[in-house]
């Protein structure tokens, strides 16, 4: 990666160098002409780059010479860094002119000492520099402005065809098959449908589409078919040709121009039906792809062309259709593929339990990518012995990737198309360990520390540029598995062969130090480290511009001593991150890191303190502090820190306030947290210092408004009707006294918001206006408020998530009538996914004007207002707790969970008899209501009883958890169980009547795992549990007359599933029952509370598969256990595991 870094630090000195600040530093300095010379000689290397950067694939010491040259780049680029900030401490001094230059005289390091100092680096990096420039004639570098079309990057791979062996293709047979619908079946409006399949290098996207090209019906089904490799060079001539040499059979005249092309393509195509696949495609510009598609679309309705890509960039621009995006193959089907070529000329070795054994173990390195899987097995299939796979596994399989073989050439096809700045924040990435879950957000804020993203667009925000980027290779396929959560957060993985792609590229300029001699080894060129904090010590580098650490758990392994270490030898650093690391204290002389962009001092609990000289950091753009959980105070002057955008301190809570000046830092995109002086007493911010940060971004959350002297004034001047780029909006009043001076009136939020939270609001109980104009949020909170009513959130068209809680004042949501909205069901909640109410106990109705309805009133169900049309549309779970409501909008669509607790039936009652289509009847259970539940959690429901129970378990056909708990007149036996084919948990808790397990739970063939608690009526297991075969879980808890013991031992013969079981708090249980000896797959065993419980079964050595054996609250048996002397150890001694509790 050196020529890709090298072209770009060229390019950031030269901007660097021209510069008004720098301009400055030479005249303060006498430096003026160095830094003229530095720049011209800088311009003269920039010139050849590009040459150097392709000769560098094939000529080793032009490769060598680029190392050296991002060497002294990189030097060149600390040291006028070092100008900048001076520059910068300079023009932030107070002052008058004069006062300033006494300052500057008679500061800590001697300004004229400084000048020289500088100038004779200066002078040593410009003969590097002009050496360099003249090893450069050697090699007959030539100026070059971009790169050549027939540069290095391209036509690598080799030109693909459509022709396949069908037994090659393994473990593609459901890929396959989705493929064919869409060729084959699927009614498209347009004549030519196009088909993207995306996956990265390696997975098999030409193999699949050569497998479909093959299939039978597939050339029955088109009248022509086309396969042409389009590759990198993007060429529309050339790709016409290609497509007509390959209808015809012969390629046209090369004299041929395209208007004569067009003709002969037209021709060919003809209106007939044909299927062109145009394999490997990288070009991602909109209007070359239309070029070409203009002239394909002549052909019959029903046509089809299949395009294979990397890039979901591609697929965008070539398709509307969802692409097809390719994984690696399951675990059977690589197995399928890797024995049958490892095993080829051996087919006796496929069945010896060595050599699979190995095989697997190798096989877990590959991943499930086809081409890794081919590499590896075909490498195997060549030794002969054991010992050579057991060598291989142990020592060649860490190295095969790194090899120029076949696996990282291809995935590196996909790097060398890649902007010099995208490469550089993918070779970043190597300092994550492999399948580490990474924080996107954290790692743009790495990219923008190191410089790695370019602001052309000044509207545009770093961290957005950022995310750009990372979308960019996401789309590339260098990320996988990511996962959005909440607003802008999100994480993903990289593939293992990604990591290793990452490193190669990397070089020696990164390293994972993990070991000791790791940490010795590495060299004085490493920039970039992710290392064991317990390292530290051993690193000698000295030009580091990273580092970082990967712990999930708390370390102790940071000491004061290490701080110096790293302020003494770590000067250029750009990135620190010391997040969990147990520190309590920094070290004041951190202001000597002054390159430091990124700093992560997160969820170190016993940091109480900042040091004031963090200030003088005027570089950092990141500070990080969340859980700092006893971290009182950000230092005081804050202002100092100019060019700060990202101050996170969410979770801190003893945070008393927010230092004043801080309303100055007006680059701030981030400040997760504003914390109000409670008192006065520290000095703190008010909250008119929000009034000018305009530019914030993310989340906000304001704590202790209800201490806030002078509200209408400060609310106001808090301004947050302007912060446009807010996403969320947390308002905390943390005041236990009741406050109607104050009003949410005035701290109106701008109507972009997606995520709204009110907490603790103690003032009138009349919800602000603007309420009802944040049409835009996705997400509302609203917990113990002081609200009566609030405003209806019906129509809110992307309200997907809405909690209210711990507002004993409400009485209804809406003030409307049910009536008012059945004119347009359609805008009822028309996004609502997820409902949480609880702990209202003044709520009895969802509207105003619906008269509560008692849960004993013989009233019939249907007849209450609007409830045969009214109901949620797209509803998902729903959570009632301890709110009395007994008419609501009903949710028969409900398809995750329903949570109902010490709440009326009625609601669920009327959903279950609703119609989900008022227009025609009910012909299927898949549309009865609640017939796509996931869970269903029923407690101390009153009138719930054990009809209705049983009619609403008739719906739950897609149930896969069940709990009934506190359900006084509930008789489970008396219920149908059948329809429940998919419940795998089931937990039942208190439920009084119950005496035996319910009959029907023998038809629960899916049930893996089955709690009983609290059932004090249940006397026996049998006969029912007999037949429960693929249980896998199971406890029984505080059941005062369960008897264990069963008809016969035989019956457990079956009960091969059951890998865990616990008995706790069984008085009955005088001895463990006999049929635990057949449990031969028990792995866990819990005896928890048995009072006269005195020994255990001899049997218990039958239990050969048990690894854990937790005995707890039985003082009688503890002797008995007691390792080599107890009277029972010898029944127990072959447990791995055995925990003693008293």
């Amino acid at each position: 990666m050196a020529e890709a870094i090298a072209f770009d630090l060229a390019l950031e000195l030269i901007t660097k160098l021209s510069s008004r600040a720098l301009s400055q530093v030479g005249m303060w300095w006498n430096l003026k002409h160095d830094l003229d010379d530095l720049k011209r000689t800088v311009r003269t290397i920039k010139a050849v780059l590009l040459d150097a950067e392709e000769k560098s694939v094939t000529d080793n010491l032009v490769k060598v010479w680029l190392e050296e040259l991002k060497d002294v780049l990189y030097d060149a680029d600390d040291l006028l860094d070092d100008f900048s900030t001076e520059a910068l401490r300079k023009d932030l001094m107070g002052g008058n002119k004069l006062t300033k230059e006494v300052r500057l005289f008679f500061s800590s390091s001697n300004q004229f000492a400084y000048g020289l100092k500088m100038g004779r680096k200066i002078k040593t990096i410009k003969a590097r520099l002009f050496s360099i420039a003249s090893e450069a004639k050697v090699f007959n570098l030539v100026e070059r402005h971009r790169p050549m079309e027939t540069s290095f990057m391209t036509k690598k791979r080799q030109q693909t065809h459509s022709f396949v062996p069908k037994d090659k293709i393994i473990g593609r047979d459901d890929d396959k098959a989705a493929l064919l619908k869409l060729v084959l079946e699927f009614e498209s409006e347009e004549t030519v449908y196009i088909i993207p399949i995306v996956g990265f290098g390696g997975l098999g996207k030409t193999a699949l589409a050569q497998f479909v090209y093959n299939d039978e019906m597939v050339k029955n089904h088109f009248e022509l078919m086309m396969w042409v490799c389009v590759s990198d060079v993007f060429d529309v001539k050339i790709i016409v040709e290609n497509i007509i040499k390959s209808a015809t059979g012969k390629s046209p005249d090369q004299n041929l121009e395209m208007d004569q092309l067009q003709k002969q393509l037209r021709e060919k195509f003809g209106g007939k039906k044909y299927l062109l696949v145009l394999d490997d495609i990288w070009n991602e510009k909109w209007e070359k792809w239309v070029s070409l598609k203009e002239l394909l679309v002549g052909g019959a309705k029903g046509s089809r062309i299949i395009v294979t890509t990397r890039s979901l960039g591609v697929a965008k621009i070539t398709s509307k259709c969802q692409p097809y995006v390719l994984k690696g193959l399951p675990d059977n089907d690589a197995w399928s593929l890797f024995k049958e070529i490892a095993f080829e000329q051996r087919s006796a070795d496929s069945t010896d339990s060595g050599f699979v054994e190995m095989g697997k173990l190798i096989l877990e390195r590959c991943c499930g990518v086809p081409l890794v899987i081919r590499t590896i097995a075909g490498t195997l299939s060549f030794k002969e012995t054991k010992s050579e796979w057991l060598s291989f596994k142990d020592n060649e399989l860490a190295r095969i990737s790194q090899n120029e073989g076949e696996i990282l050439p291809t995935l590196k096809l996909s790097y060398d198309h890649l902007s010099s700045h995208l490469k550089h924040c993918f070779a970043y990435c190597r300092l994550y360990p492999k399948d580490h879950e990474i924080d996107v957000q954290e790692l743009v804020q790495f990219w923008i520390a190191q410089g790695f993203v370019k602001q052309l667009n000044p509207s545009q925000s770093l961290v957005e540029i950022g995310f750009g980027y990372f979308k960019d290779l996401v789309e590339r396929s260098f990320f996988q598995e990511v996962e959005e959560y909440g607003f802008e957060d999100m994480t993903c993985k990289m593939h293992d062969l990604m990591h290793d792609l990452a490193e190669s590229v990397a070089g020696m300029e990164s390293s994972i130090v993990d070991s000791n001699k790791i940490a010795s080894d590495v060299g004085e060129k490493c920039r970039h480290i992710s290392i064991k904090p317990s390292l530290i010590p051993l690193f000698k580098g000295k030009k580091l511009r990273t580092l970082l650490h990967f712990q999930y758990e708390l370390s102790q392994d940071f000491s004061y001593e290490t701080w110096d270490l790293i302020i003494a030898n770590c000067r250029c650093l750009r990135v620190l991150k010391l997040n969990s690391i147990g520190i309590h204290k920094i070290s004041p002389s951190i202001c000597k890191l002054k390159h430091l962009r990124y700093l992560d001092l997160t969820y170190n609990p016993g940091l109480k303190i900042l040091p004031e000289s963090i200030c003088k950091i005027q570089n950092l753009l990141a500070l990080e502090l969340d859980s700092c959980h006893i971290l009182k105070e950000l230092p005081k002057k804050i202002e100092k820190l100019v060019n700060l955008t990202h101050l996170s301190c969410s979770f801190c809570w003893e945070l008393t306030h927010m230092p004043r000046g801080i309303g100055k830092l007006t680059s701030l995109e981030t400040l997760s947290t504003f914390v109000v002086d409670k008192d006065g007493s520290h000095g703190g911010a008010d909250l008119s210092e929000l009034r000018l940060l305009n530019n914030l971004r993310g989340e906000l959350r304001i704590a202790n408004l209800g201490f806030v002297k002078n509200a209408k004034e400060k609310f106001k001047a808090a301004n947050l009707k302007e912060k446009q780029h807010l996403r969320s909006l947390h308002l905390q009043w943390n005041a236990d006294e009741d406050d109607d001076e104050k009003s949410l009136e005035d701290l109106q939020p701008h109507p972009n918001l997606k995520e709204f939270y009110i907490a603790e609001w103690r003032g009138d109980a009349k919800s602000p206006s603007w309420l009802s104009f944040l049409t835009n949020l996705v997400y509302m909170t609203i917990i113990q408020g002081n609200f009566k009513q609030i405003p209806s959130f019906v129509q809110f068209p992307c309200l997907k998530g809405l909690t209210i809680g711990d507002c004993t004042k409400l009485e209804y949501m809406d003030d409307n009538s049910p009536k008012g909205s059945q004119g347009e069901p359609q805008s009822f909640f028309p996004s609502l996914k997820h409902l949480s109410l609880f702990n209202c106990p003044n709520m009895k109705s969802w509207w105003r004007t619906t008269k509560p309805i008692d849960d004993d009133s013989n009233e019939d169900d249907t007849t209450v207002m609007g409830t045969s049309t009214m109901g949620f549309p797209c509803l998902s779970s729903l959570l009632i707790k301890n709110c009395p409501l007994t008419s609501m909008p009903l949710y028969p669509s409900l398809d995750e969970d329903l949570m109902l607790s010490n709440t009326s039936s009625r609601p669920l009652k009327q959903t279950i008899k609703m119609n989900i289509n008022a227009k025609a009847p009910l012909t299927s259970t898949s549309s009865l209501p609640l017939s796509k539940l996931k869970s269903f959690d029923v407690r101390k429901i009153e009138g719930l009883d054990t009809h209705t129970l049983d009619e609403c378990l008739q719906h739950l056909t897609s149930l896969k958890r069940l709990t009934i708990r506190d359900c006084k007149e509930a008789d489970l036996e008396g219920m149908q169980w059948e329809p429940l084919k998919n419940l795998s948990h089931l937990e039942i808790d208190n439920i009084p009547m119950l005496v035996s397990l319910p009959i029907g739970l023998q038809h629960l063939v899916q049930l893996k795992r089955l709690k009983i608690h609290n059932c004090n009526g249940l006397r026996s297991l049998f006969p029912v549990f007999q037949h429960l075969t693929f249980l896998e879980e199971f406890e029984v808890e505080d059941c005062k007359e369960l008897e264990l013991s069963g008809a016969g031992i035989q019956i457990f013969q079956d009960h091969t599933s059951l890998h865990s079981l616990r008995l706790q708090n069984i008085p009955k249980c005088r001895h463990l029952p006999d049929w635990l000896q057949h449990l031969t797959n028990l792995q866990r065993l819990y005896l928890v509370n048995l009072p006269n419980l005195t020994s255990l079964l001899d049997e218990m050595r039958c239990l050969t598969s048990l690894e854990y054996l937790h005995i707890r609250e039985i003082p009688q048996l503890e002797e008995r256990c007691r390792k080599d002397i107890g009277a029972d150890w010898q029944k127990i001694a072959h447990i791995p595991n055995i925990v003693l509790y008293q």
